[in-house]
């Protein structure tokens, strides 16, 4: 076989987006309105993931989805008549940054008809990718531009072959709200063997305080090995536990597994809290809000110390 096709090697272009959850965390905005469409400033969360996995050469991407995320693909079809409207009156800012989603890539759907965890709406995707290497982008996860991290998971993939994951050094008294790996090191300081992951471990018994966090660069035997991994913690099918299978088999079909040490800018839009500094954060690095915005937060935060 070609060395430039082998599973190692060849070129990643599809990308997974996992969107079907119910965002429960969020009621009541999220009772008729889908998580992954909340504004983050002035976009939706799951555009900025979009534009990340388009930013790194992936331009095929398929969204699984669920009952009521309907919402989704109108954001990411064109609004003729509001194009229109906008066009009519001159508003082409507005007008390309309407046009904007719905131009950037091939995006599909698939719907994950029962909620049976990340593993499973990852397993929902194996018809569209088939035996190709592929990625998975969660929505909750923000990664700035500026910091590319999966350009830099693609390099380690095609150096090393297998799956790759990203990781994040996190307090270990939050490491139980995590996937954990248990790592080795390698001639790279950003790159690290896993040897072992854990879902949420429990207090005190974590291997490491290195957290998975949502980016994934997965080889296609993970399909075959999910097909095979029966519930796990919170009764779901888990992510993690076939990835800790494949961490296992080393060099055999489907592993290694390694990680990509992450330190840059990234937005947690996870939960209620998280989601409001993601959006202070941002909005204080836009040239266009920016220094206004920073100003009135200057004052405002300068007199609630004051009382």
């Amino acid at each position: 076989m070609n060395s430039a096709t082998t599973p190692r090697t060849r070129g990643i272009s599809k990308a997974v987006v996992p969107a079907a959850g119910l965002g429960t965390r969020f009621l009541p905005a999220t009772k008729a309105t889908p998580k992954e469409m909340l504004p983050v400033v002035d976009k939706p969360a799951i555009q900025y993931v979009v534009e990340e996995a388009v930013a790194a050469g992936l331009h095929d991407i398929l969204m699984v989805t669920g009952r009521n995320k309907r919402p989704l693909e109108d954001h990411f079809d064109r609004a003729y008549e509001l194009e229109e409207a906008l066009a009519a009156k001159g508003d082409t800012d507005r007008l390309r940054r309407v046009r904007e989603s719905s131009e950037l890539g091939a995006i599909h759907y698939v719907r994950q008809g029962d909620p049976r965890g990340l593993g499973h709406a990852v397993l929902c995707a194996r018809p569209h990718v088939g035996r190709e290497p592929f990625a998975v982008l969660l929505g909750d996860d923000l990664i700035d531009p500026r910091d590319p991290l999966l350009a830099r998971m693609l390099e380690v993939r095609e150096e090393l072959g297998g799956s790759v994951v990203a990781l994040i050094e996190v307090d270990p008294t939050q490491i139980h709200l995590y996937g954990c790996a248990a790592v080795k090191p390698t001639d790279q300081a950003d790159v690290v063997r896993v040897t072992d992951l854990v879902e949420k471990p429990e207090a005190g018994s974590a291997p490491s305080a290195y957290a998975v966090i949502g980016r994934y660069l997965l080889d296609p035997e993970v399909f075959d090995v999910l097909d095979a991994t029966g519930p796990g913690r919170g009764g779901e099918i888990q992510l993690t536990d076939a990835l800790r299978e494949l961490a296992l088999r080393e060099a055999d079909a489907g592993g290694p597994v390694h990680g990509v040490l992450f330190t840059g800018r990234r937005y947690d839009t996870g939960d209620r809290g998280d989601y409001l500094r993601s959006i202070v954060r941002l909005a204080c690095e836009r040239e266009d809000l920016g220094p206004e915005f920073r100003a009135w937060l200057k004052t405002y935060v300068d007199e609630e110390l004051r009382e």
